[in-house]
């Protein structure tokens, strides 16, 4: 359960971000031994999005893997502001509705 998942600082060096694999396969409903392989055939993505406006001086990332979406907020420290995980199966059993992206995302980000 996300509640449960203890995401510490993201280390950010050499201009990318490392994100510990026991968090990230927590998020992704994944075992953190397999996130490397994943990550190298490219199961898992991730994308990498700069704050504009209100949220200048953030990053966001996001990390997809089958129909689970990870999102983790930080900072330019790396301090993590905000996380959350959206399964689209579990999604779709609601009959919860979408952004207009589609992505699933709740507005007002």
């Amino acid at each position: 359960m996300l509640t449960d998942v203890s995401i510490g600082p993201v280390e950010i060096a050499d201009g990318g971000f490392v994100i510990d694999a026991t968090a990230l396969g927590a998020l992704l409903d994944v075992a953190p031994a397999d996130i490397p392989a994943l990550m190298r055939t490219r199961a898992i993505t991730s994308l990498c999005e700069r704050g504009l406006d209100a949220n200048q001086g953030e990053f966001r990332l996001s990390f997809f893997y089958r129909r689970r979406r990870a999102w983790v907020n930080i900072d330019t420290s790396g301090r993590v502001l905000r996380r959350s995980v959206i399964d689209l199966d579990r999604q779709r059993q609601s009959g919860a509705q979408p952004d207009s992206f589609g992505s699933g995302v709740p507005r007002g980000r």
